[in-house]
């Protein structure tokens, strides 16, 4: 059977409110269209990551709503929701193999059916793993190992991506390599993507909207060339700073 994935969700967070103990509050109010790219981006500790575990489950709004194809799933737990997601240390166990962290998407328990083994072996080909399914993490390179959690993904068939600067330890080639093979995969699955980076160079490869979260709440959104090329607000021109992308 081909590999195939559902197509994407859109994801709505509508008032959601948090807070971690003692800290300030923050506020997000967000759409995401079914099968769009959308850049997170923003000071450190504005509240990217606490977005997308609002939206995976990971923390629980204190009020408002966490909505995915249209379905709350503000009280489900991480399992329960149609997502998956990649963190920048990509999540590997180091005692397993390749091929048993890639069937962990289709099996916590690693029992496997015939279609679920089927299902990693065109993951992992797909994602240029092939031959390397008996390899623990540690042989691997840290674009292998980021490719091992995006076959992981492959093969839960989720609508919803999310990644949390799952690059940002990588140099530019490895990076842009795997910024170029998710961009790939979007095309044949048309996932939800949405992504965390400080970095503009992984906006405008892969994004077509960019999110500006700055003190615990969305302080712009558009598209990701205009806010790129000068066009977004002034305080997220300063956030860019040198960084910004020159044309």
């Amino acid at each position: 059977m081909a590999l195939t994935s559902s197509k994407g969700a859109a994801v709505e967070l509508a008032s959601v409110a948090f807070a971690y103990p003692g800290g300030a509050p923050l506020r997000f109010d967000l759409a995401v269209g079914p099968s769009q790219i959308v850049a997170l981006m923003g000071p450190s500790g504005s509240g990217k990551s606490t977005l997308l575990n609002l939206i995976a489950g990971f923390e629980t709004p204190l009020s408002g709503r966490v909505m995915i194809g249209g379905e709350d799933v503000t009280r489900l737990p991480p399992y329960g929701r149609p997502v998956s997601m990649i963190f920048q240390e990509n999540n590997l166990f180091g005692h397993l193999t390749v091929e048993q962290n890639v069937g962990l998407g289709r099996s916590p328990s690693l029992r496997l059916a015939a279609e679920d083994r089927v299902a990693v072996g065109e993951a992992l080909a797909r994602t240029e793993l092939s031959g390397k399914e008996a390899r623990l993490p540690h042989a691997l390179s840290g674009g292998e190992r980021q490719r091992v959690a995006l076959a992981r993904v492959l093969v839960r068939r989720q609508p919803v991506l999310l990644l949390d600067e799952p690059f940002a330890s990588l140099g530019p080639a490895l990076r842009d390599e795997m910024l170029d093979l998710l961009s790939e995969l979007h095309r044949e699955h048309a996932m939800t993507i949405l992504m965390a980076t400080h970095d503009p160079h992984d906006a405008e490869r892969l994004a077509e909207t960019l999110v500006f979260i700055e003190n615990g709440s969305i302080a712009g959104a558009g598209g990701a060339g205009e806010f790129l090329s000068g066009q977004g607000s002034a305080a997220f021109d300063r956030y860019l700073g040198e960084r910004k992308l020159r044309r």
